[in-house]
């Protein structure tokens, strides 16, 4: 008995862990142990690890302490999520209805800012200033309930898209409300105070979204390092973006989240990078932020008198009621669903970023008492679990009713044949380009292909093996299922237009370095013979920089192309592109017999839906002209049909080597599907 006495106190002197090593052991068994563990009674795995902070953390049974290891961690996951959500926003949505994100921001943000400046006044007895400081910690929020409505693929909702596109204006609101009575309660109310904070904030948005971009365009064209490079170059941007704004006195998850509206454009959906941030995130920062969360939860507060409950009950009253109105509000003027409305409320609720750090700063600073940052802290415990339990409720419910497939109504997930060339580097941007046109998360695999002649050596054999082992790698990390063959042809054409029928594909994807080989031939003597020996749509790349530096698609229409019975297929295709790589379309129209408004409705129909502008040149000269015009980060995508066919012109021989001596560096020729007219109707739009 003795002993065992003298091993617990022993134990008990150790405890708590502050080793960075026992911390990080402990988190992560957390991190896999407790999600599995709650979701077993019906609550979201988020929670889990919220509970498991607070259980394990110095106001629960004291295991871990809240030290250095642990406040890096959770600041820093508290950063990558806010990042992760100016990187999922869809930018599309957003532009084409940034007044949907307005005004779901104002309200959602004005309503319990002005409601509970009053109560807090009337109620807790607060001063004018404390008291807007303090609703302004629970007019934000913070998306807690994200990886639900990831996982329920629904983030590309109208409903879920204005309530990430209104934390831009709720957080940057509740930070100018921060800055401004901190700033006030010491120094008092001036003009230049102000001035200050409305230049800060200038700064900080005009520099973000002017430079990077541009950084990461010439980051992603010049570097030719293993893939790892791309991010930790997204992890300096990051961190660096919160950085910036910390410097600039405002909250570091206003920089991170406007850094991932600006890298938004620049990583392609579905491709490696973006899954590589997505795991990183879900796997270890932001499990770090909810621990953390759960760790500042003192549960002895509910013991230790009324004050705390008091404020916090007051908090809690006020932020839910009026964040449930103000999302039915909403939701009543744009048209929601009941599904949607409750989706709408559950993201809202969610309180820990912005209200974390307002909270603190604000207690630091001697604004707020000790109990109020206290009942912050249940405040956020309270919507830690309310938030996901609301949005994973009515999430699974929008996630199979018909507004959640109109919003993005994805015809297919096309079965991509790709064969490869011997260039490391171009086989990448191939494969990138194949991502692009793959659904995410995608279910029908890329069948990359080498083929090779009888006479090709054993180590001929070995080598291209090897080559489409290292392209399957890639599709693996972006979680593309691939398939791989090495065919023996006589004929190169030939065996890639057998691979296309054994494999059934969809589209066939091909290289072209852009060298013009025989006269009369269009491309050269094998990609010539795949397009006429296949009836499947060919795509033609020539891609001179990453495709993910794209900065607008050029769509070129040929006279009479609109007639073609592959022309929605392809219109889809291209729309696809655009979309996954975040860049505008544009339509260029030669001499068309169409209205530019008959060609917007005629593409318009085609999914998935997006704002397109359209125009037209006169003549084969005027496209050149046209195409001398573009910028280097444009992609030029013409849709050009097989000789003889509907749409076909002669000048179109020549088009592909007008495009070459064009300025910018990267196009795709698409040669639309034949032989099959009733396939167009599954990429019409429907209602």
């Amino acid at each position: 008995m003795s002993a065992f006495l003298s091993g617990a106190s022993e134990l008990h002197s150790v405890l708590p862990f502050d080793q960075p090593v026992v911390v990080l052991a402990l988190a992560l068994v957390s991190f896999l142990l407790a999600p599995i563990l709650i979701e077993r009674v019906g609550l979201p795995g988020i929670v889990g690890i919220v509970l498991a902070g607070t259980a394990l953390g110095p106001n629960g049974v004291g295991i871990l302490a809240l030290g250095d290891a642990v406040v890096l961690l959770g600041n820093a996951g508290l950063v990558y999520l806010l990042f992760i959500v100016g990187l999922e926003l869809d930018l599309r949505r957003f532009l084409q209805a940034p007044q949907d994100a307005a005004l779901f921001g104002g309200v959602s943000f004005g309503l319990p800012f002005v409601v509970g400046t009053g109560v807090c006044m009337v109620v807790l007895g607060f001063d004018f200033w404390a008291a807007m400081l303090l609703s302004a910690v629970f007019a934000t929020h913070t998306l807690l309930a994200y990886p639900v409505v990831n996982k329920l693929d629904v983030t590309t909702n109208p409903a879920v898209t204005a309530v990430f596109g209104g934390i831009l204006f709720t957080d940057t609101a509740g930070l100018v409300v921060l800055a401004l009575s901190l700033g006030v309660i010491q120094d008092g109310l001036s003009l230049w105070l102000v001035g200050q904070i409305a230049v800060t904030l200038v700064a900080l948005f005009g520099g973000l979204w002017l430079v990077i971009p541009l950084l990461a365009r010439w980051f992603f064209r010049n570097t030719s390092q293993e893939s790892y490079f791309e991010f930790l170059f997204v992890a300096v941007v990051i961190f660096g973006s919160a950085s910036l704004a910390e410097g600039l006195g405002l909250a570091p998850i206003l920089g991170a989240f406007i850094a991932g509206i600006a890298l938004n454009r620049q990583i392609i959906r579905g491709g490696t990078l973006i899954n590589r941030i997505e795991f990183i995130g879900n796997a270890l920062f932001i499990p770090f932020f909810l621990l953390y969360v759960g760790m500042l939860v003192d549960p002895a507060v509910l013991l230790a008198g009324t004050e705390t409950l008091w404020i916090a009950a007051v908090i809690l009253g006020v932020m839910l009621s009026t964040k449930v109105v103000a999302a039915v509000g909403v939701a009543a003027i744009k048209g929601y669903s009941r599904n949607a409305t409750g989706v709408l409320v559950g993201l809202s609720v969610g309180q820990a970023a912005a209200a974390l750090a307002i909270t603190l700063l604000g207690f630091e600073a001697g604004v707020f008492a000790a109990e109020v940052l206290n009942a912050v802290v249940v405040m956020i415990l309270v919507s830690a679990i309310v938030s996901p339990w609301v949005t994973e409720r009515y999430g699974r419910r929008l996630a199979t009713e018909g507004e959640a497939a109109q919003s993005a109504p994805e015809p297919y997930d096309p079965r991509i044949l790709l064969p490869l060339t011997q260039a490391a580097e171009l086989q990448r941007r191939l494969l990138d380009l194949a991502f692009a046109l793959k659904d995410d998360p995608s279910l029908t695999p890329v069948h990359l292909l080498t083929v090779l002649s009888p006479d090709a050596s054993d180590e001929e054999l070995a080598a291209a093996e090897r080559e489409l082992d290292r392209a399957a790698e890639t599709g693996s990390e972006a979680e593309v299922p691939v398939k791989t063959e090495t065919r023996i042809d006589h004929s190169v054409a030939s065996g890639i237009a057998h691979a296309a029928v054994e494999t059934r594909a969809d589209l066939v994807l091909l290289g072209w370095g852009g060298e013009i080989s025989l006269k009369g031939h269009v491309f050269g003597t094998i990609i010539d013979q795949v397009r006429d020996r296949t009836t499947d749509p060919v795509l033609v790349s020539r891609l001179g920089r990453p495709i993910n530096t794209t900065s607008r698609v050029l769509l070129v229409l040929p006279p009479a192309i609109g007639h073609h019975e592959g022309f929605a297929e392809s219109v889809y295709l291209v729309k696809r592109i655009a979309r996954n790589l975040g860049a505008p379309l544009e339509v260029i129209a030669v001499d068309s017999l169409l209205a530019r408004e008959s060609y917007k409705r005629l593409i318009g129909d085609v999914a998935p839906e997006m704002t397109v502008t359209v125009s037209t040149v006169d003549g084969w000269d005027g496209l050149r002209d046209r195409l001398q015009a573009a910028g280097q980060a444009d992609l030029v995508v013409p849709l050009k049909p097989r000789e003889g066919s509907l749409g076909w012109t002669p000048e179109l021989r020549g088009l592909p080597a007008d495009i070459v001596d064009a300025p910018p560096e990267a196009f795709v020729v698409v040669t639309p599907r034949q032989g099959d007219p009733g396939y167009a109707a599954r990429f019409l739009r429907i209602g």
